[in-house]
């Protein structure tokens, strides 16, 4: 059974790309939202194995969301990625304090990426 995520970007052509990408690699991509209500909504839902989620939400932050998935997510914490263009010593100390299981700069997104991220994620017990 392949992979699954949800991806929350507030960048529609982000998104399709990133949808198109990560299916060629073989993941299954649930869905694709925008705002915090959308992702919280989608992930109660469907469950997904992971969920990307973009630093930078608009008017919304994607640290603010990772830690509402965790609570939405009660016993079972989800495998967070955080994406951003942002360079990641920009959020350092923000990515270490956060749940999130790693975080993945936009241009180096690739199935191969997710799934070594998550095997990490599974060997530190994340």
């Amino acid at each position: 059974m392949p992979l699954s995520c949800l991806i929350v970007d507030d960048n529609d052509h982000f998104k399709e790309a990133a949808r198109q990408l990560l299916e060629a690699d073989g993941i299954a991509v649930l869905g694709a939202v925008s705002t915090t209500a959308e992702a919280l909504r989608w992930f109660a839902e469907l469950r997904p194995d992971f969920v990307l989620v973009d630093i930078d939400l608009g008017e919304e932050s994607g640290f603010d969301l990772t830690l509402r998935l965790v609570d939405a997510a009660g016993g079972d914490p989800p495998n967070i990625i955080l994406i951003s263009t942002y360079d990641e010593m920009d959020f350092a100390e923000m990515i270490a304090v956060s749940p999130a299981v790693a975080f993945l700069p936009k241009p180096s997104l690739s199935g191969r990426a997710i799934n070594e991220i998550l095997r990490g994620a599974a060997g530190t017990g994340r």
